[in-house]
């Protein structure tokens, strides 16, 4: 007869673990129906264990949230190269292939973020703040704008438009093509910040 032993993970690994399985889970659910027990059932262990490391339902959906925002961060990190527009695409390109592969939980960030959680709203909004300001971050090929109070408030807009568009389209692509969908996207941060009146 064998026996089978599961590894004991340390308190960070596992805790660690089980955020890693609720942004999967996220990906095809809303944040409402991610509950306690769904991820008890997902993991394989008791819902007394997910209360010890997560508190209750409200704390363990922030932290799943944080994780999530963090993934879109780091998954839509331009390269470091190569032309100004050719990195923005890039970046304009991996946000429209992750809200694709996450719509669920990214619709329901949205709509957590807009109806008053102050905390998943202060998430949303520092994730939102970084993917503005990486448009500025400098490097070896230079930086696509002029980093202006102007310039910052259109990026903020053309930030804002971006979303609408993908999650608009995601929802109802309406004959318009992926390819036609990135143009678009990469093509009106330009425009828009060239429509500024001179200083």
């Amino acid at each position: 007869m064998t026996s089978t032993s599961r590894t004991r993970l340390a308190p960070d690994a596992r805790r660690a673990q089980l955020l890693d399985l609720g942004v999967r889970l996220l990906a095809t659910r809303s944040l409402d129906e991610l509950s306690i027990d769904v991820l008890a059932e997902e993991a394989g262990i008791s819902r007394g264990l997910l209360y010890h490391y997560f508190g209750n339902k409200h704390a363990f959906h922030e932290a799943v949230v944080r994780r999530a925002a963090d993934d879109l961060i780091a998954q839509t990190a331009p390269p470091v190269e190569g032309e100004p527009l050719e990195r923005l695409l890039a970046s304009v390109t991996a946000y429209v292939d992750y809200v694709t592969e996450n719509y669920e939980g990214y619709v329901s960030l949205v709509k957590a973020a807009s109806a008053g959680n102050e905390t998943l709203r202060e998430i949303y909004e520092e994730a939102r703040s970084a993917l503005v300001d990486r448009v500025f971050r400098e490097d070896a090929q230079g930086t696509l704008l002029t980093d202006t109070p102007a310039t910052r408030l259109v990026v903020r807009g053309w930030s804002a438009l971006t979303e609408e568009l993908v999650l608009t389209w995601q929802a109802d692509p309406a004959g318009v093509s992926r390819d036609q969908l990135l143009g678009l996207l990469a093509g009106s941060l330009p425009a828009l910040v060239g429509s500024l009146p001179p200083d």
